[in-house]
């Protein structure tokens, strides 16, 4: 006779099989041999309401493992979420609400985006960050009400095996993350076979260098699974990492602890084999029995007695905290004033330096303006300019700060600030060289794809960072940035631009934004043009007119470039007639209308782009004759008056080479 527990753990496995099976295509063996850590999680440990999925007093639960989708759809279905069996039955199909990997915003409880192995890993150190940094600001003597909650996750042998993962448990164990609970399914199988083929370190024994607290536990032994996530909740200094040793594709009698299982989908003979083989005898497809309903409900409605209790202390706290609720609403909603850019005005910004220092100006405003703005940099706070000079860093203990050390650890970066997007209340910025931006971009795709207020600060814009030579010159860093879908890249090329750029960022609440800045100064761009805010936000707009009606040459620049442009035309105009249009954000200005790009660039003029990188994606919109001089080859290492000299980015050598290809 199979006990209720058990009965409740097989109906997740066949559950989560037969969804894969229907769909022909997905993982079953993960969710087969988590089961049992899962269910003793979510029925005993995890706290949520089906009904409120974003309390803001609940714990998280990240599928790191985000191949194994199925059981966290099959969880959510079955603890009373707004997944229903048609979700589950439509797993991987177009358009269903449960594709192949969670994503952030499909369903109700899927807390991030997860699949690329690691990624939620590092979600997840953002969120216990975020949630500390929250209590910090919002408990008080009386009431401790934000941040007394876990950050769990399941995560797996490959997002242990990826270098994001270690980069953020590093960070987590500096910071002493205690309100992180992390599973670890140690199955011993990859794709390609036994994790032995290439993984052989001891796991617990590098956690615990990176100061966590480590359990190795049987991970079918539900007592076993109990006391360890109870030790973990009470480890208050650490993050926990539990060792679930686990057979994967638990109860299929001739694929279980087989690669076979990880991501191919049972068959309908072993599936068969399998329901007989843990005694289901159940003939319906997606079938739930009644007993395991009312086990789930059971811990649905005694969670809501814990919800109406904080939903109770939470008002006595709005009524006696009425400065603090103000201001808590203004986090969640992170509301910014109308006319910021306005605001953010002042001299130092309208002088002639390095658009990174511009930036420090603006950030120093920003930082007194939005108590919710925070971020830092991967060790290069100096050079990126990006530390908030009037307030403390976070360190151990101390999350009242709004500045952060992330250490060398771009990717890590990316992948918390991630998670202190998804947590919510916090507008996150990380810094470092434009270059390095390929050490972080599978964590700014994930941030564009799930649609993350996350800004990005990447200085030493090109060739022009001078001697430090072609490893840190970036060529195609801008062209490759501007290929992922909704990440906004600007590059501003002075103090208003510089204003426009951030503001923009602030504002953009459905995606990732990058800012892009130099090194070096960046000389006075010679406007003839009122400059307006508003045009600068639509990505083009015109800083240098023509004096006749009709443009013989118009001049698309950007960053340093833009005064470059500016003084060729002037140089120009005694041949022919020439406009200059800036394009901070050709990613912006490519989206609007053919009317509105028309009239910045006439149909019958011809048409220069300088940009000292590749310019690719610059042809896709523009239709009319083209110069583009630009680079297509690695730097070198020389003083930047050098390089400009060298490569031709001088106003007198840009204007020569313009009045050439006109003949």
């Amino acid at each position: 006779m199979i006990n209720l527990d058990q009965l409740a753990v097989n109906t997740i496995r066949i559950l989560s099989a037969e969804g894969v099976q229907q769909a022909n295509s997905g993982h079953p063996g993960m969710p087969m041999g988590m089961a049992d850590c899962a269910y003793v999680l979510w029925t005993k440990f995890l706290k949520f309401n089906p009904k409120d999925p974003q309390w803001l007093n609940r714990d998280r639960f990240i599928l790191s493992a985000g191949h194994g989708s199925m059981l966290l759809y099959s969880l959510l279905h079955l603890s009373g979420y707004d997944v229903t069996i048609d979700d589950l039955k439509s797993f991987r199909q177009l358009n269903s609400r449960t594709p192949g990997h969670p994503e952030f915003g499909f369903l109700p409880g899927v807390e991030t985006t997860t699949g690329p192995l690691g990624q939620g890993f590092a979600n997840g150190i953002g969120m216990a960050i975020a949630s500390k940094m929250l209590a910090e600001r919002f408990n008080t003597n009386e009431q401790k009400l934000f941040g007394e909650h876990f950050i769990y996750a399941i995560v797996s042998d490959g997002d242990l095996m990826e270098g994001v993962a270690s980069e953020a448990a590093s960070y987590a164990g500096y910071l002493g993350l205690g309100n992180i609970i992390y599973i670890y399914d140690d199955n011993n199988i990859t794709i390609e076979g036994k994790t032995d083929l290439t993984y052989s370190e001891d796991v617990a024994k590098r956690f615990e260098a990176y100061g966590w607290h480590t359990v190795k536990i049987n991970g079918h032994d539900h007592e076993q699974i109990e006391k360890a996530i109870e030790e973990g909740q009470k480890e208050k200094s650490k993050p926990t990492l539990i060792l679930a040793k686990t057979t994967i594709g638990f109860g299929s009698p001739n694929k279980a602890d087989t690669s076979e299982v990880h991501g191919s989908p049972l068959g309908e003979e072993e599936l068969q084999k399998t329901k007989e083989n843990l005694g289901w005898t159940y003939k319906e497809k997606f079938f739930i029995p009644d007993e395991v309903k009312q086990i789930f409900s059971n811990r649905v409605n005694n969670l809501k007695t814990e919800y109406d209790k904080w939903q109770k202390s939470f008002k006595e706290w709005k009524s006696k905290n009425n400065s603090l609720a103000v201001s808590l609403n203004y986090y969640i909603e992170k509301k910014i004033p109308q006319d910021l850019d306005e605001q953010l005005i002042s001299d130092d910004l309208l002088k002639e330096n390095a658009t990174r220092s511009l930036s420090s100006s603006v950030i120093q405003k920003l930082a007194e303006k939005i108590p919710y703005f925070i971020g830092g940099s991967a060790d290069l706070a100096p050079s990126t300019s990006t530390l908030m000079k009037k307030f403390e860093a976070i360190s151990q203990n101390r999350f009242s700060g709004r500045n952060f050390h992330f250490g060398i650890r771009e990717h890590g970066m990316g992948g918390i600030l991630n998670g202190i997007a998804y947590y919510g209340g916090f507008i996150p910025f990380g810094a470092t060289f434009l270059v390095f931006s390929d050490y972080m971009r599978g964590s700014i795709r994930l941030a564009a794809l799930s649609h993350l207020q996350v800004i990005y600060v990447f200085t030493h814009d090109s060739i022009f960072l001078g001697e430090d030579g072609p490893t840190h010159q970036p060529i195609e860093h801008i062209a490759a940035l501007r290929t992922i879908p909704n990440l906004t890249v600007i590059r501003p090329a002075d103090g208003y631009e510089t204003i426009s750029a951030w503001t923009q960022a602030i504002k953009n609440k459905t995606g990732p934004t990058a800012i892009i800045l130099t090194r070096q100064k960046v000389n006075s761009i010679k406007r003839n043009v009122d400059f307006k805010f508003s045009d600068a936000a639509k990505g083009g707009y015109i800083v240098y007119k023509e004096k006749n009606s009709n443009p013989d040459i118009v001049i698309l620049s950007n960053g340093s470039e833009l005064p470059i442009a500016v003084n060729a035309a002037i140089i120009l105009e005694d041949n022919f007639s020439v406009r200059v249009i800036s394009v901070p954000s050709l990613t912006k200005l490519s989206k609007e209308s053919n009317t509105f790009v028309n009239k910045l660039i006439s149909e019958n003029s011809s048409v220069v782009v300088i940009e000292a990188a590749i310019t690719m994606g610059w042809g896709d919109f523009i239709r009319q004759r083209l110069l583009k001089i630009d680079l297509n080859d690695f730097g070198k290492s020389a003083p930047y008056q050098v390089l400009a000299d060298y490569y031709g980015f001088t106003p007198e050598k840009v204007a020569l080479k313009i009045k050439e290809w006109m003949r």
